[in-house]
């Protein structure tokens, strides 16, 4: 569950959890009304748990290039994430030698 979504349904827990029971409880509630609110509030106050107990999704795909060959003539050796595209992390360890224009050993983040 993402940071947003996670904030949103504690907002709307709590909402439920404070909003209609208290009205009700105001106005001198009968056994139904007593009920009802009972009832909301629980189910606000597990929508609230259940909330904060969600991990956060992961940030994305990782990308590793290691011990990659050599690159010439535009090649590239290693991760490609045009303008900067893409989710996650991106590493690369002894990537090969590049030779040649728009040769890239390593990440290339460029257009």
């Amino acid at each position: 569950m993402s940071q947003g979504w996670k904030i949103s349904v504690i907002v709307l827990a709590a909402v439920g959890v404070l909003s209609t029971p208290l009205i009700w409880l105001l106005d001198s509630p009968g056994a139904g009304q007593l009920a009802g609110a009972t009832v909301q509030a629980a189910v606000g106050i597990v929508a609230l748990v259940w909330a904060l107990f969600q991990h956060p999704s992961a940030a994305g795909p990782t990308d590793k290039a290691i011990r990659t060959g050599k690159a010439a003539r535009g090649g590239i050796t290693g991760i490609r994430r045009p303008g900067g595209r893409g989710h996650g992390s991106a590493s690369s360890e002894q990537t090969g030698e590049a030779s040649g224009k728009g040769s890239v050993s390593g990440i290339d983040y460029s257009n």
